[in-house]
């Protein structure tokens, strides 16, 4: 990819799934990393992975509190400097009836996915902005934020959030040339979703999606280190699918 050698990247929910996935992209393009997870023990065992690739930093925090979020701003700014990339990764998930959902479940999933994916990514314009130098953040959303699916209405519901927050996003920071956009994945060989049974998710993938399998992380990173690099210069406001066609089912 043109342009992302020597670029200072963040990457949240970097320790693991597509998030490691994504920092070992980064740092194959030359990029310097800094890794965010929600504990020093993780974030500590993933920069020690990853360092034989590149020059590497760890920092921990909750992304849903903003003393947190300070902290993880500024290690990543004493580890680099400055910032020219947000990979805003950070997330998490659980089935559960609708009917079944309480409202402390509903803050819990909304938290994270949407208050923490606003705090991060104002946090880091900001920096853009004071910087005056433009940059790329990329927002985790999923396939759960343009359609729904049973059994993962808070799910469902802050993902389709983050579609609109990083749309607003875009309409607002394109003056300072800081490009903002959404990834959607679909099914992907992640552990985020615990309880889900893998024998029937591979029969749904065979039957259900049209490249017949699912995804790599390592297909995710590829598009986020994409749409940080100089080819998606004039890629904003968009939300980039990455199902193998799922959602092009009828």
């Amino acid at each position: 990819m043109r342009g992302l050698k020597g670029r200072r990247v963040l990457i949240t929910g970097g320790t693991s799934g597509i998030g490691l996935a994504t920092a070992v992209r980064f740092l194959e393009e030359d990029a310097q990393v800094v890794i965010a997870g929600l504990s020093a023990e993780e974030v500590n065992a993933a920069a020690a992975e990853l360092s034989s690739l590149g020059r590497v930093r760890g920092v921990a925090g909750d992304v849903s509190k903003e003393a947190d979020v300070d902290g993880i701003i500024t290690g990543a700014l004493g580890a680099l400097g400055g910032l020219d990339v947000l990979i805003n990764n950070a997330g998490i998930a659980w089935r559960e009836d609708f009917l079944e959902i309480t409202p402390a479940h509903w803050d819990t999933m909304l938290s994270v996915n949407l208050r923490g994916m606003f705090l991060v990514a104002q946090a880091v314009a900001k920096q853009m902005v004071r910087q005056g130098t433009g940059g790329s953040i990329a927002n985790m959303s999923s396939t759960n934020g343009l359609g729904g699916e049973e059994k993962f209405t808070h799910y469902n519901a802050s993902k389709a959030g983050v579609v609109l927050l990083s749309k607003t996003m875009a309409v607002e920071l394109g003056c300072y040339n800081i490009r903002v956009n959404s990834v959607c994945p679909g099914s992907i060989k992640t552990n985020i979703i615990k309880d889900y049974d893998l024998a029937m998710m591979e029969r749904y993938a065979n039957e259900r999606i049209p490249l017949q399998r699912r995804g790599l992380p390592s297909e995710v990173a590829a598009v986020y280190a994409f749409l940080a690099s100089d080819e998606a210069s004039f890629v904003s406001g968009c939300e980039l699918v990455v199902d193998g066609g799922q959602l092009a089912v009828m």
